[in-house]
């Protein structure tokens, strides 16, 4: 077994005056510690966009592409963990995805790509976040009270300020309760629903159901690639190295342990949220299942207190998804403007990091109220960023750390997987901007509508 080339490019002492290393990332968890951040990362209030996604795929289709997604998402993160587990064993620990990519593919460009991709998404994600928790806000206040003056952007300000004080837990290990709660608010949020769309369905005033595609050619690709890219970033992590990083070492075997308990929390979600969903609205979907639910005209569809409960359970997850794909951007400004000879809540590093992440999350949550576009967000970031990331980047690693002969089953799996979602990719990536332009002229900036 070869090792992976240029072992000097990252030596593990580097990271004793690491600032990111030692402040964010700190290595003191347990494997379920990296369930629960794994399960935050995947299982979020996006899975309520799965039946508009199969929308554009139809039965058979959806259920192709969403298991395939599963079933290759789970080889990757154990592929991409195997190989941070065989780095760690030849002296060269790795805690960020960007000097992994660099140091296995021996290139220092590809330090660059990957942390404009992995930016790209944390910051996407980020806005997403408190945009969808802006709009949790606006659909209590709206039922409460129906004449109220009150706009989304004032939501969304309100979470951003939430956000602020939130993001001054200094560690991704000081995460580890608040995304236990948030793997238990997912399973809550999604059976709330789940019962609530199978309820509708069986009842008398279950809507006219209509499970057929676009009448065009064109309009069906299109629409397939969309969805296609949609549930690439549902299924999206983009930091499992990071996520890796916060296991007390040796990690070796823990991460598997980790990535089994979110799978089987992104089983029960993922196909009852996409099944009953898709089942009672059909090709009415929208981009929010709960829209749905609870439509501009006429009475709600599900009872208020079951739709209530779970708006207030995806409000609660959104805070910790936000927080969980921030820490990427946080272990870069801690590196650069922490100093490791100081304790870390000294006045020389408290200061900088206050400032710092009010910034960020500042920045964030002025793009959520200028550009309240969740559902076309959701499908250009995970053309564009998920998978790369997690669809293609991981198998390439592993074939250059472990060098699998050609004749090889598992070189030649590894070589299908990249090749077709590269592909998909491309293709993902055109439909989605198409889409994303198509929707331009719908919204305004700071519009208390985010469009599907």
């Amino acid at each position: 077994m070869a090792d992976p080339p240029r072992s000097d490019l990252f030596p593990s002492s580097r990271l004793d005056s690491d600032a990111g290393a030692l402040f964010v990332l700190q290595a003191k968890g347990e494997w379920w510690h990296a369930g629960f951040h794994l399960t935050t990362a995947i299982v979020g209030p996006t899975i309520l966009t799965l039946p508009y996604a199969f929308r554009g795929l139809g039965w058979w289709l959806g259920f192709v592409c969403l298991t395939t997604m599963g079933l290759v998402t789970f080889y990757a993160y154990y592929l991409m963990s195997k190989v941070l587990d065989h780095c760690e064993k030849s002296g060269r620990r790795h805690i960020r995805f960007r000097e992994l990519a660099a140091d296995v593919l021996g290139s220092g460009w590809m330090f660059y790509v990957v942390i404009f991709i992995q930016t790209a998404i944390n910051t996407g994600i980020g806005i997403g976040a408190i945009l969808l928790a802006g709009q949790c806000l606006d659909i209590m206040y709206s039922s409460l009270f129906p004449q109220g003056t009150l706009k989304l952007y004032e939501f969304i300000a309100m979470v951003t300020a939430v956000m602020i004080v939130l993001s001054q837990l200094p560690s991704f290990h000081s995460l580890r309760h608040i995304n236990c709660a948030s793997l238990l608010l997912s399973l809550g949020y999604t059976f709330l629903v789940v019962g609530a769309c199978i309820n509708l369905g069986l009842s008398k005033h279950a809507p006219k159901r209509e499970y057929s595609l676009e009448p065009s050619d064109s309009g069906r690709v299109f629409s397939a690639f969309t969805s296609i890219s949609i549930i690439a970033a549902i299924f999206g992590n983009g930091i499992l190295p990071e996520i890796q990083a916060t296991l007390a070492p040796p990690a070796t075997g823990k991460m598997l342990k980790g990535l089994i308990l979110c799978y089987s929390v992104i089983f029960f979600t993922f196909y009852s949220a996409a099944i009953s969903g898709y089942w009672v609205f059909g090709n009415n979907s929208s981009s929010n299942i709960l829209k749905n639910l609870m439509p501009d005209e006429g009475p709600t569809l599900a009872p208020i207190v079951v739709i209530g409960l779970a708006v207030i359970f995806i409000l609660l997850q959104l805070f910790a998804i936000g927080l969980v794909y921030s820490q990427v951007a946080y272990e870069i400004m801690e590196k650069n403007s922490a100093d490791t000879t100081q304790g870390m809540f000294s006045r020389r590093n408290l200061v900088p990091r206050l400032i710092l992440r009010t910034l960020y999350m500042a920045f964030c949550g002025f793009m959520a109220a200028m550009l309240p576009f969740f559902g076309d967000i959701n499908a250009v970031v995970g053309a564009f960023g998920f998978i790369p990331l997690d669809f293609v980047l991981p198998m390439l690693l592993y074939n250059m750390t472990y060098k699998p002969t050609k004749r090889s089953f598992t070189y030649w799996i590894n070589m299908t997987i990249m090749v077709v979602f590269t592909c998909a990719g491309l293709m993902g990536a055109f439909s989605s901007v198409r889409k994303l332009v198509l929707d331009a002229n719908k919204f305004k900036l700071f519009s208390s509508e985010v469009v599907d």
